[in-house]
């Protein structure tokens, strides 16, 4: 082979990965990116990124195109903020709740009973990070992270084996925690145990676990839960556990101009409700399924609704306040004057419903 045809021949393979600098004559720019989640492509966020992952590939025409890791086959529980940090891989979901040494900000985005509907948090999580920062900060320069969209895991209901009557039922139960999920079990009486969200359903089984809390609602169907545990409790904490989808600043740099610009179209229109009407039709059908496998549900009571919330807040806002950001350096009062203002702003349109209301409508 002449020398001419091997380098022509070998620059239209280098479409497979990105190429950085001048393009022989005739190709275009490609980037191959590896996406990595922790969870399966049916878990609650994912539905999320997977609209987001086809859109990107669609509307950049050929020029970004995605490999899909799920359930933790690249990267292990616990290690993709470090993957995506140092290029392993190019883009991952975050959930705050593993990573608490290392994001000691964003922590400061993670409550209950605080924030009612899921499409309200996702918004107050965009503004906080746009006003805010440290928080900023944390994720473009400690992480060296461009985050691409804030989303999150829409309603956790505390799912148990055996029914319950009230808050004071709890006392004793080993129920699995997830992030500041931890510290609600433990204020409502229970014995919150940390645990791998593919450990669940065995532990479960087992009888090591009574319950399961801090697992979002489309998860907790999609891995079963409910075989085992069909009590599904709305104990009115509201939206649950803010999450991040980031891209690595290696290779968001890399990207064109048109292709960062169709990220952020992708991302306005997540916000502008696009997250919110992916929820409501994955929730319905995972509501119907739920139904159908025998899943029930139940809400607390206004009574045991405010007495659990009392004993929540404002006890979980002034721990991280005090034990988290002041040893960060970081002006706790300052970023939590802001959530407050983005929950005023936001929450009377928020409108994404959750299970338990769903199945009374149906």
């Amino acid at each position: 082979m002449k020398r001419r045809d091997f380098l022509k021949n070998t620059s239209l393979l280098a479409g497979a990965s990105f190429i950085a600098g001048g393009l022989p004559l005739g190709a275009s720019a490609k980037t191959s990116m590896k996406f990595d989640s922790y969870v399966t492509e049916n878990a609650g966020p994912s539905w999320i990124d997977r609209w987001f992952l086809d859109e990107l590939e669609k509307r950049t025409n050929g020029e970004v195109s995605i490999r899909r890791y799920w359930a933790g086959s690249l990267n292990k529980v616990g290690e993709h903020l470090s993957a995506v940090r140092d290029g392993t891989s190019e883009i991952t979901l975050i959930s705050p709740g593993y990573y608490q040494a290392e994001v000691p900000v964003t922590r400061g985005l993670e409550w209950y009973y605080r924030v009612d509907r899921a499409d309200t948090l996702q918004l107050v999580c965009r503004d906080v990070y746009e006003q805010f920062e440290p928080l900023r900060q944390e994720w473009e320069q400690r992480h060296r992270s461009k985050v691409l969209y804030w989303t999150n895991w829409n309603y956790a209901p505390l799912v148990l084996r055996e029914p319950i009557n009230s808050i004071e039922d709890l006392k004793g139960k080993k129920i699995r925690g997830y992030g500041i999920a931890t510290d609600v079990i433990e204020r409502l009486g229970g014995i919150a145990v940390p645990m791998a969200a593919g450990e669940v359903y065995q532990a479960l089984e087992r009888g090591v676990l009574d319950g399961v809390y801090g697992f979002d609602f489309v998860t907790a169907v999609a891995y079963k839960l409910h075989e085992i545990a069909p009590n599904f409790y709305d104990i009115g904490d509201g939206a649950h556990a803010p999450a991040v989808t980031v891209m690595n600043r290696d290779a968001w740099d890399g990207l064109s101009d048109p292709g960062k610009k169709v990220c952020t179209d992708l991302a306005d229109e997540l916000y502008a409700g696009k997250f919110t009407e992916i929820y409501e039709q994955v929730l319905t059908d995972y509501v119907k399924k739920a139904l159908s496998e025998g899943v029930k549900f139940t809400s607390l009571s206004d009574a045991e609704t405010a007495k659990a919330r009392a004993r929540v807040q404002p006890a979980e806002v002034d721990q991280w306040i005090e034990k988290v950001a002041k040893p960060n350096g970081i002006d706790g009062a300052a970023m939590q004057e802001l959530v407050q203002a983005s929950i005023a702003r936001h929450a009377p349109s928020g409108r994404l419903k959750r299970p338990g209301e769903i199945a009374a409508a149906l």
